[in-house]
């Protein structure tokens, strides 16, 4: 999940298509814009938590914590294996969406776990949901690359396809709109619930990352060759292109932009994040995790440890971005000097992280089962949420920063209230 972007209406040229789209039938009228209308957007913007800070002895300790503690509000518990994601509805934050190996699909309250409805007919782990910007639709997608739309108060399917293998799904900020990425090399683009469709055609390898920009018109996408490209959407062109040395030398992981659009960063396997000028292209700087001890020799047998880019995001009220490592590093840079400001380390990988909408303030979720609330300003951690027994594979906050919703190996998803008395 990505970082938020704040809120604000968009700013349409006149009556102008913001996308525009290949009939799959024959032609007819394109009426997308007709679909958007001028509402805010909101991603699932930063998250917080808070509870008492709660430290570990020993690793015997923390396996017995992890039972014990449990600080959420709510859990729920019909997912019978791993839960891999989560999205909550952007127009009244009181509904979710998870998705698990389980291959199931299931819209919920938040308030009381009370299930809504199934969304049933998944045949392989269910890795990708989330809701439209208006909330009338949710989607959930597939490892094979089986996507299916729910009308949301209607409680049915209103339509569905399949691609090749899904990386990564995401809704328009203003219209039903579609995108997704496939381990082909392609991003797809879809109007829900017409299907009308849209191809954009990436390099022979996986498009691993991707989002649509605040303006609406385009997209950035992350593949696996560490090239990065900006598509127009309603062109159906790259205005972009970022490789070789000005690219990654490994496997984007994660891409997201600020709340205006105009700086994007681009996380990798190579463990450097970019930051880049999206309207022209260019590497603005390149944020380097140098080891903080040197590894050990590596013994036959033994894997040498792995680090790299797992979560990345802007801050919408200070020129603050944050990076989340797999080694546990959570490094705060300063955007106007273009320089490290805070390390913040946790015992485990950070799985993603997130920016609170309206404030300094950036969440965690860890393989330690913990959330975490740090301030970017300071670099302190504020408070830490437990309740997992197993790794958070993925969380969600709402508008107002008051809960946040968990995903877990534990086959559980849980929902915490993080409100501060410091508000």
């Amino acid at each position: 999940m990505e970082p938020g972007e704040g809120p604000g209406p968009l700013d349409l040229h006149g009556d102008e298509e913001i996308i525009e789209v290949v009939e799959l039938g024959p032609p007819g009228p394109d009426d997308l814009a007709e679909e958007m209308e001028d509402v805010d957007f909101e991603d699932e913007g930063a998250e917080e938590p808070d509870a008492e800070t709660w430290e570990s002895e020993d690793d015997e300790g923390v396996e017995d914590s992890m039972e014990a503690q449990d600080d959420s509000e709510v859990t729920f518990s019909l997912h019978s294996d791993s839960v891999f994601c989560v999205s909550l509805d952007p127009k009244t934050n009181t509904l979710a969406v998870t998705g698990g190996e389980d291959d199931k699909a299931f819209v919920w309250r938040v308030s009381d776990g009370e299930l809504l409805f199934e969304c049933s007919g998944h045949k392989d782990s269910v890795t990708c949901a989330g809701f439209s910007h208006d909330s009338v639709f949710v989607a959930t997608g597939d490892m094979s690359g089986l996507i299916k739309v729910w009308r949301v108060d209607a409680k049915e399917e209103v339509w569905s396809f399949e691609v090749g293998d899904l990386e990564w799904m995401e809704w328009h900020p203003q219209a039903h709109v579609l995108l997704a990425g496939t381990a082909d090399g392609n991003t797809w683009m879809w109007k829900i619930p017409s299907g009308d469709c849209k191809t954009f055609q990436g390099p022979a390898c996986p498009a691993t990352c991707g989002r649509i920009l605040p303006d609406g018109k385009r997209a950035v996408v992350g593949y696996e060759d560490g090239t990065m490209r900006i598509w127009d959407l309603k062109q159906g062109t790259s205005l972009h292109v970022l490789k070789g040395q000005d690219g990654h030398q490994d496997p984007l992981t994660c891409v997201a932009s600020n709340q205006d659009g105009s700086l994007i960063m681009t996380g990798s396997v190579d463990c450097h994040a970019k930051l880049i000028n999206s309207a022209t292209g260019k590497v603005v700087c390149v944020f380097k995790m140098e080891s903080v001890t040197p590894k050990a020799p590596i013994s036959e047998g033994e894997e040498a440890e792995s680090n790299s880019v797992e979560s990345l995001g802007f801050c919408n009220v200070m020129p603050l971005a944050a990076v989340g490592y797999l080694d546990g590093t959570l490094a705060i840079y300063d955007l106007s000097t273009q320089s490290l400001r805070h390390k913040c380390q946790h015992e485990s990988g950070i799985v993603q992280l997130l920016w609170e909408e309206s404030s300094a303030v950036v969440y965690t979720c860890s393989l330690d089962g913990a959330v975490r609330l740090w301030d970017a300003r300071s670099g302190k951690m504020i408070s830490e949420y437990r309740g997992h027994s197993a790794e958070i594979l993925d969380f969600a906050v709402n508008k107002d920063a008051s809960i946040v919703v968990t995903t877990s190996g534990d086959h559980q998803a849980k929902v915490f209230c993080v409100q501060r008395p410091d508000r």
